[in-house]
């Protein structure tokens, strides 16, 4: 018996073999399975006495909770968060309709005869505000709070004497002062 010559893959030839009867190519062999494996393969996957039309997939009913399928502790960090979630969207409503009736009232004694139409166009970009702009102004007025911080912390030790000669880059810090309260007061009011 013979194996016929076959070409691989590159364009090659294998030979011809010559074979014993029985041969069973080494591609075609069996993987080798012990009694423990063999015996699971042929264990039903269900339990004992189960039918097979009991186990058709069920549509889950959703729990009073939301979310399928998750804990007791889960349902409650879940509410937790919502919870959260709408008192700071109701706290940023209260302190941006704080801040349109303060803006309001500024234009309105600043300018009183300014026309009605340049007074909508501030009001309706204030009235929806994209949430990147504002972490972007908060995150701004975080860092401006700080380095106004960092000024009087300097001045408090220039006066306390702690600083006798203060540096080049500190006085330049306290000139910088009455700028950094001004852009800070300008993006709180443009909240």
């Amino acid at each position: 018996k013979y194996i016929a010559s076959t070409q691989r893959p590159d364009g090659t030839w294998r030979k011809q073999r010559r074979v014993k009867e029985g041969y069973v190519p080494q591609e075609e062999v069996p993987v080798y399975e012990n009694k423990y494996v063999k015996f699971f393969k042929s264990k039903p996957e269900l339990p004992p006495g189960l039918s097979p039309e009991a186990t058709a997939p069920v549509t889950p009913s959703r729990p009073e909770g939301g979310e399928p399928g998750l804990s007791k502790t889960a349902k409650r960090n879940l509410k937790r968060k919502e919870k959260r979630r709408q008192q700071q969207e109701k706290g940023e409503a209260e302190a941006l309709s704080r801040t349109l009736e303060k803006v309001s009232l500024g234009e309105s004694a600043q300018v009183p005869s300014a026309p009605q139409a340049s007074r909508a166009a501030p009001t309706a970009a204030l009235d929806q505000p994209d949430p990147a702009a504002a972490t972007e102004k908060a995150k701004k007025i975080k860092n401006l709070k700080k380095k106004l911080r960092q000024v009087e912390e300097l001045q408090q030790r220039i006066q306390a004497g702690e600083i006798s000669q203060p540096s080049k880059e500190q006085l330049e810090k306290l000139a910088r002062r009455r700028a950094l309260e001004e852009e800070l007061e300008d993006l709180e009011l443009g909240l």
